[in-house]
């Protein structure tokens, strides 16, 4: 039996923070000041973990392999299980030219760039997070945005930033879930509070991306368009959270911020030549001027709309009850910790949802896909052996780095970090966010984050007065931010425009806009927990 201690270098909370803290900071020097590509860096970061985890915290090599094992394996099902499939629809979409198809319904809305990159990257990316998650949005849009005519590294910079404000609730509401479930808060309550932050983000990111896309102009000249999408948006996930369903709020926030883009009449206005040539650098598609026949379009929306059937018959309570059956549990072998209470901890059980999970989910929709747009079985499968074979960096990518979060968090490196930004008091209204976005920088997942640190958030704030759904909330909350620095986001998003290598040029571009978002969720969080904003809270 391994068990875990929060203070093992010196018996110094500080000293042990900073020496848990090294993995993580490898990670990052690495790619940004480096320039090292993912996979490598991961693969560093983690043999940075394992020796942490065997010198400093005495972990014995057989449960520090362990645990590694079974970080990669989550990796692997159900994170890039679901990001396998989702891409998969998507290549199929491209081998029968429907996404043509699909490109050229959204430009028709309009041949300005800058509502181009709302619908796309925020409208569209938000009902892909919604649905799939786990790096679709970004690796999809991405592609969408270039086929546009976008510069491949501004398509790219567009979807990360994009990939945001819905990410709390994506995957069919998995992250909220998650964290109700490892707090043992009602999940009502957690969705309601992360429900007045996020949209909060929500009004923001749009105006953003418009200045991304076109700097002053941008901002100036589609402000208003920008401001009604993100306004939309925000109230449907914020009633859709609080007062229908967590699943649903990123699916109504995605479909009613797209119809607020419909009916602003400043949408719809053709842009100026010179505003086009200054924006798009890339190359347009000439197939976006083709006709398309009613019946084409409705079976080039075929995927997304079987992708939403299936996801919304399988939150049917029947449904759900009957999938949940297939999930298997399993004692994950060679691993036997506790906590320094002597309580043991999850990772030494391993749950697999064989069908329930969102990757099986997919798929199911994609054999449906299949014979919707006419793909024959043979070919179907060299499409998924195809995307297999493309993702195969980013697959090393996303095992190494989930491996480095497991060990770090088995071994009680996670605890420590986390017991350190705790011990800030009356600053860790501030710091809560920051710990979400910690994590998910590193693991690239919300739910991953949500699962490290959320019980640590509320013992935390139990310990200091604070509202524990405030401080669970802006975990997740925080965590969001974290998305577009994460290098497995940064890898899918560079694979899928042809920038592979560059991730990198992609973090320096992206991380001040994590930081200032992270600043000014931190001050929400921060007015949340006082009589400024403490309004907002149920």
């Amino acid at each position: 039996m391994y068990v875990q201690e929060l203070e093992p270098v010196a018996g110094s909370l500080g000293l042990s923070a900073l020496a848990a803290a090294l993995p993580l900071v490898l990670v990052l020097v690495l790619l940004g000041g480096v320039r090292m590509k993912a996979h490598l860096a991961g693969l560093i970061g983690l043999l940075a973990a394992v020796l942490v985890a065997w010198l400093a915290y005495g972990m014995p090599l057989d449960q520090t392999a362990s645990s590694a094992v079974q970080g990669a394996v989550f990796g692997l099902f159900p994170i890039l299980w679901i990001v396998v499939n989702a891409l998969w629809v998507y290549r199929m979409t491209v081998r029968t030219r429907h996404f043509d198809i699909l490109r050229r319904s959204f430009g028709r809305l309009s041949d300005d760039p800058r509502i181009q990159a709302l619908v796309v990257s925020f409208c569209f990316g938000a009902l892909l997070e919604a649905l799939a998650g786990f790096g679709a949005p970004v690796a999809i849009c991405s592609v969408m945005l270039v086929a546009l005519g976008f510069d491949p590294v501004r398509a790219a910079v567009v979807s990360l930033v994009a990939n945001t404000a819905p990410v709390a609730f994506g995957a069919m509401g998995t992250p909220v879930v998650t964290l109700a479930q490892v707090t043992g808060l009602p999940l009502d309550d957690v969705a309601s509070v992360v429900g007045r932050q996020t949209p909060l983000l929500a009004l923001v990111v749009p105006l953003l991306l418009v200045a991304l896309v076109d700097g002053r102009r941008g901002l100036r000249e589609t402000w208003i368009p920008a401001l009604s999408c993100g306004v939309a948006f925000a109230v449907a996930q914020f009633v859709a959270s609080n007062y229908v369903s967590a699943q649903l709020a990123d699916i109504a926030a995605a479909l009613i911020g797209a119809g607020a883009l419909v009916v602003v009449p400043h949408s719809r206005r053709p842009a100026a030549e010179p505003v086009r040539a200054s924006v798009l650098t890339g190359v347009r598609s000439e197939e976006l001027d083709e006709e398309d026949s009613a019946r084409e379009v409705v079976r080039a929306y075929a995927p997304y709309a079987l992708i939403v059937a299936v996801f919304s018959v399988a939150q049917i309570p029947a449904a759900k009850d009957w999938l949940a059956k297939a999930t298997q549990s399993y004692d994950w072998p060679f691993l036997d910790v506790v906590d320094p209470e002597g309580t043991p901890v999850g990772g030494n059980a391993f749950s697999w949802p064989i069908v329930s999970t969102g990757g099986t989910l997919v798929l199911f929709a994609g054999f449906t896909t299949a014979a919707v747009l006419g793909v024959h079985a043979r070919a179907a499968v060299k499409e998924w052996l195809a995307t297999v074979h493309e993702l195969r960096f980013a697959i090393l990518t996303v095992t190494s780095v989930l491996a480095l979060a497991y060990v770090m968090n088995l071994s009680g490196q996670a605890a420590t970090i986390g017991h350190f930004v705790a011990a800030a008091g009356a600053g860790l209204a501030f710091l809560s966010p920051v710990l979400g976005w910690f994590g998910v920088a590193v693991s690239g997942s919300d739910t991953s984050a949500n699962a490290l640190f959320g019980a640590l958030q509320v013992s935390a704030a139990r310990e200091s007065g604070l509202s524990p759904e405030l401080l669970a909330a802006a975990n997740s909350s925080g965590g969001v931010l974290g998305k577009m620095i994460s290098p497995q986001n940064l890898t899918i998003a560079c694979a899928a425009v042809g920038l592979a290598g560059r991730e990198g040029d992609l973090l320096r571009k992206v991380l001040p806009w994590s930081l200032g978002l992270l600043l000014v969720m931190c001050l929400i969080v921060v007015g949340q927990s006082t009589v400024v904003l403490g309004w907002m809270l149920p």
